[in-house]
């Protein structure tokens, strides 16, 4: 993949080759060589995945300010029943 297509990949492709790179990693069956280069594309992918979950943070906090550009914090709960007690995810 050359450079350009590497900018191109989404991040969740980016995110699925890293996951296919542990898995050979993994296996265990690999000449040192291979191992090595798999283990430098996991390093750039690792890298760009985490630049662009930086980015994505960065954006959500400027979209979270209010009209004088103060952050606004929100604290996040759990939707409850009508008695106001918290639901599991099979809503019990």
């Amino acid at each position: 993949m050359t450079n350009g297509q590497e900018q191109a990949r989404s991040f969740e492709a980016s995110l699925e080759a890293l996951e296919r790179i542990v898995q050979q990693l993994e296996s265990g069956d690999l000449p040192l060589e291979k191992s090595l280069e798999l283990f430098e594309q996991g390093v750039r992918l690792s890298r760009e995945c985490q630049e662009r979950l930086s980015q994505a943070e960065r954006r959500i906090e400027i979209l979270l300010r209010d009209n004088q550009g103060r952050p606004v914090v929100n604290t996040f709960t759990e939707p409850t029943d009508n008695d106001g007690v918290a639901e599991n995810e099979n809503g019990f």
